[in-house]
């Protein structure tokens, strides 16, 4: 699947970090994961941690799909407001979803900080501002909501916000816990990180067959290598719609811009991330080396062709709205791409077994939390390859 297109800014910013074989003998391991993005290079981290021989493969170069167009932001809000959210799941897992949303953040810091990484991982606010002023009616209730639950949140009025940010909204909720990273660069240095500990790790090696036994899985690749697992873990994404019969995503495309360095034209709103109510929703970030993306501008398709004639339309309204929203900031664009993802109906991800796929467990953190979501689905699956039961394994599973 073609998920993305142009040449993202991570990748063109960090170049070849590592470089890893394809597959050309059969191997044996506990566990095989499919997927060497951030998602399985955080499940790899996890499993090594565990003490799991584990091997990891995948189709394409490191991190070269979705995890190189990612825009990185780290937020415990879930697509879905927790106020809506807590009346389709109910209190009781919409708050503990929120929660450990929260928790991955910090949990994400401490791996980083643990390999000594240098992707840049930065705790920042998270402002969630009115997109129009209708919305702002229901964003107090959310706030409402969150406070209630507990959160750490402060309502922002017209006034607060132009006069902290520059930025033109009715209202919004300031939150804490935050946080930005490079996904690409922390993905190579947790793949390094575990080889050293004794991961294999395998690219451009795609799986091809998978043969579920009563005693583990036997997978063949296009390289005509073999490798027998008691387990395979799925960290592929948006693609595993290949794999899964069931309707269980809505693929989008998404369009990103980045601008040119702008030094101390944004020391306001350097600390925090920025995305309204508009549906779909715009988003913004700075970098590490003070620069500010900008996303949004989905479109409801995946078609590639139909992306990506549409970048140089979609870089255009996205400038526009920065000028809308931050009128004294000068936005020149230096790099512009697309890509695909995908919302769930709760948006909620998948993580735990599939009924129709024996001794295979899937962590598919979809929407614009799919970092975090990989941070907690890493954590409950292996847990569950030792028996433990996580409570929100009910709620994040197939079939709900």
């Amino acid at each position: 699947m073609n998920i993305r297109s142009n040449e993202p800014f991570w990748l063109v910013n960090n170049g070849i970090l590592s470089a890893y074989p394809s597959l050309r003998e059969n191997l044996d391991c506990e566990i095989l994961i499919v997927g060497a993005g951030i998602t399985g290079a955080l499940m790899a981290h996890a499993c090594v941690g565990a003490g799991f021989q584990t091997v990891l493969i995948d189709q394409r170069e490191i991190a070269n799909g979705s995890t190189s167009a990612t825009t990185s932001m780290l937020q415990y809000e879930i697509d879905v407001p927790l106020y809506q959210l807590e009346q389709m799941i109910g209190e009781v897992g919409a708050i503990a979803s929120y929660k450990a949303c929260k928790n991955s953040i910090g949990k994400l810091g401490e791996i980083a900080k643990q390999i000594n990484s240098t992707s840049g991982f930065n705790h920042k606010k998270s402002l969630y501002f009115a997109g129009t002023s209708k919305d702002e009616k229901w964003l107090k209730t959310e706030f409402e909501h969150r406070k209630k639950a507990g959160f750490d949140v402060k309502w922002l009025d017209k006034k607060q916000i132009l006069d902290r940010y520059g930025l033109h909204s009715e209202g919004g909720i300031l939150s804490e816990d935050g946080a930005s990273v490079d996904a690409f660069r922390l993905t190579h240095e947790l793949l390094m990180h575990n080889e050293k500990k004794g991961l294999q790790v395998f690219d451009k090696t795609e799986l091809k067959k998978v043969k579920y036994l009563k005693d583990g899985v036997l997978a063949e690749t296009d390289t005509k290598a073999q490798i027998k697992a008691k387990k395979i873990i799925y960290c592929t994404g948006y693609e595993s719609i290949n794999i899964i019969p069931d309707k269980i995503v809505k693929l989008k495309s998404t369009y990103a811009i980045v601008s040119e360095r702008m030094n101390g034209a944004m020391n306001d709103i350097y600390d925090t991330l920025f995305w309204n109510t508009d549906s779909p929703y715009l988003y913004m970030r700075s970098t590490g080396d003070h620069r500010l993306l900008v996303g949004g501008e989905d479109e409801n398709f995946r078609n590639p062709t139909l992306r990506d004639a549409l970048l140089d339309r979609k870089e255009e309204k996205l400038q526009k709205a920065v000028k809308k929203l931050l009128p004294k900031v000068d936005f020149i664009t230096d790099f512009a791409w697309c890509g695909t993802f995908g919302e769930t109906k709760d948006g909620l991800p998948y993580i735990g077994p599939h009924p129709k796929f024996p001794n295979a467990y899937f962590c598919l953190g979809f929407g614009g939390n799919g970092i975090t979501f990989s941070v907690i689905g890493a954590d409950m699956i292996v847990g569950m390859l030792q028996n433990e039961v996580d409570p929100l394994a009910y709620f994040f599973r197939f079939g709900r």
